[in-house]
């Protein structure tokens, strides 16, 4: 099973692949021009490790609190990926894992199965 988790929130874009066998991951700069570039830096990060957002299973993405634009925008491209090829999506907030000590990217897909965070569900944090 291939998961992607998706932070735009925070100072820079952090995408992360996880599959059976590695993990990968890359930053950008977390800029206006790339929230509207967002789903060209997804699938460049998916083809560098010969994958295509089809073998993606599950999606896990920082809904805040951080930048409106940012957090807006990737939602969005997530919703598409969800409406267009099925993916399930898990919104999490890193404020949802108070008290857990291993608070990494890696551990986000174990940590929203631990508090129960619902699927296919928005509920964005703006910083107003």
């Amino acid at each position: 099973m291939n998961k992607l988790i998706i932070d735009v929130a925070n100072e820079k874009i952090f995408l992360l692949i996880i599959t059976s066998n590695n993990i990968y991951n890359i930053t950008h700069e977390n800029t206006k021009i790339n929230y509207e570039k967002l789903t060209l830096i997804i699938t460049d990060f998916l083809n560098s490790w010969s994958l295509k957002i089809s073998d993606i299973n599950k999606i896990y993405i920082n809904r805040g609190p951080g930048s409106f634009a940012g957090i807006r925008n990737s939602l969005s491209v997530v919703k598409a990926f969800n409406v267009a090829k099925k993916i399930d999506f898990y919104c999490y907030s890193l404020d949802d894992f108070k008290g857990e000590e291993d608070l990494s990217y890696e551990n986000i897909p174990n940590l929203c199965n631990k508090f129960k965070i619902k699927k296919n569900l928005i509920n964005p944090i703006y910083i107003s």
